[in-house]
């Protein structure tokens, strides 16, 4: 039997997500950090890649640092720059 790749689940938000097509992504993940994972959702989805560097990661329910590690099977939310007045 074959095994299936780990993949995170990482919900998309505002011009993101729209970029992208999706609300969510999996995306296969072995592990690593946040830093990480923000190239390897640039890889997989180019398009959103200038969104990325200005947005900030979420794991659960608690914002991440870059250096922080994923765990595989994780729900990871990417939070995009808000403006407003």
């Amino acid at each position: 039997m074959r095994e299936e790749t780990p993949t995170v689940r990482v919900a998309l938000f505002a011009g993101m997500a729209e970029a992208a097509g999706a609300r969510s992504v999996d995306v296969p993940w072995n592990g690593g950090t946040v830093h990480d994972l923000r190239q390897a959702i640039a890889a997989l989805f180019p398009v959103v890649e200038p969104l990325l560097s200005k947005s900030t990661f979420a794991i659960g329910d608690r914002y991440a640092a870059a250096d922080e590690p994923v765990p595989a099977g994780a729900d990871v939310a990417i939070i995009p720059p808000v403006s407003g007045g």
